[in-house]
């Protein structure tokens, strides 16, 4: 587990299992989770669907029980203090949380009510939500009139109603134009720098990449992989591809790869192609192709790729993120068992 330096855990979870059961068979969606999420971080969860990602958004935001084990949110237990947790939390789904027949500043208004929150207070923070994510022109529309970016950022603002110390975001950009999802992150960085702790779901390599300091990558019901975007990149290392003549030299140019590169060092070779996997590989690669050029087997080609969330998630799994992501192999396991 990645050591954070913040002031104090605001998610903490031991053992954490649920079990769901069809037919005769026993689905592990979430297996002995045990993990802690520090006041003010901003997490996303990757995994592809059925991974068990968003059955632990709901069993955190009480929406329904553990198996087993136990999880804290804001300092309270989600089985014993249901109540205090969903005053601390605020809960995006998948699906639109707004009625489409009601005004959007109807839907705010009876979140307040929800709340418990006077009627005054209630129209004050409507108002400053809906100036907040640029609704004021669209808050007397019916919902079902908006777009769907529209409609995202005012499940957003409800979400938000009640000040929440933790905002849990289950695939919030699903759906919406590449205008919208950068709209719609750029308010999610808004909410992290005012000290909101988030934890966000999603299938978006790039918005994970951008908006979190720290990635979970979820498979099986487990944790496989927990560190910043960064670290986890490096970790694998670039990819260097060279080509030769011939696959003598391609033979002669691998093994001098594997003595001329420093750290840990992967080293392939399929006919005249040689793949390297090794860190700060692009560095190293045009020393490597003069070493080879002086040793008599110049390269004929040469391609560097940087890793992306996407090589990680690969690696570790043997799987595409989105290529799962794409799949409707999994997709009723997700819905109702992840």
């Amino acid at each position: 587990m990645t050591n954070h330096n913040h002031q104090r855990p605001v998610i903490r979870t031991q053992a954490l299992t649920r079990h769901f059961t069809r037919g005769k068979k026993t689905v592990e969606a979430v297996r002995g989770l045990d993990l802690e999420i520090q006041q003010g971080e901003l997490v996303a969860f990757l995994g592809p669907n059925g991974a068990g990602k968003s059955t632990t958004l709901r069993m955190l935001t009480t929406l329904i029980p553990p198996t087993s084990g136990t999880a804290e949110v804001a300092g309270h237990d989600v089985v014993r203090s249901r109540g205090a947790v969903r005053r601390s939390i605020g809960y995006v789904g998948q699906g639109n949380a707004a009625a489409f027949v009601q005004r959007g500043r109807d839907e705010l208004m009876s979140q307040a009510r929800a709340h418990g929150i006077p009627r005054a207070a209630a129209k004050t923070r409507t108002d400053e939500l809906l100036t907040a994510f640029d609704l004021q022109e669209h808050a007397d529309r019916p919902v079902q009139t908006l777009s769907g970016g529209q409609r995202r950022r005012l499940d957003i603002a409800i979400g938000l109603f009640n000040h929440p110390e933790v905002l849990f975001l289950d695939e919030p950009s699903t759906g919406l134009d590449p205008q919208n999802r950068a709209n719609l992150q750029e308010q999610i960085r808004r909410l992290h720098e005012d000290g909101t702790t988030i934890v966000l779901t999603t299938h978006y390599l790039e918005e994970a990449d951008a908006l979190a300091g720290r990635v979970i990558v979820v498979d099986h019901g487990v944790v496989i992989a927990d560190d910043t975007a960064t670290r986890l990149k490096e970790r694998l290392g670039d990819l260097v591809r060279l080509g030769f003549a011939t696959e003598a030299d391609a033979a002669v140019a691998a093994g001098r790869a594997e003595s001329v590169l420093a750290g840990p060092t992967l080293v392939e070779r399929t006919g005249t192609q040689v793949s390297i996997r090794s860190p700060r590989g692009a560095d190293s690669a045009p020393a490597l192709a003069l070493d080879l050029a002086a040793h008599g087997t110049p390269a004929s080609r040469m391609e560097v790729h940087t890793p992306t969330l996407d090589d990680v998630f690969l690696d570790l799994t043997g799987r595409s993120l989105r290529e799962s992501a794409e799949s409707t192999t999994g997709t009723q396991t997700e819905g109702a068992a992840a």
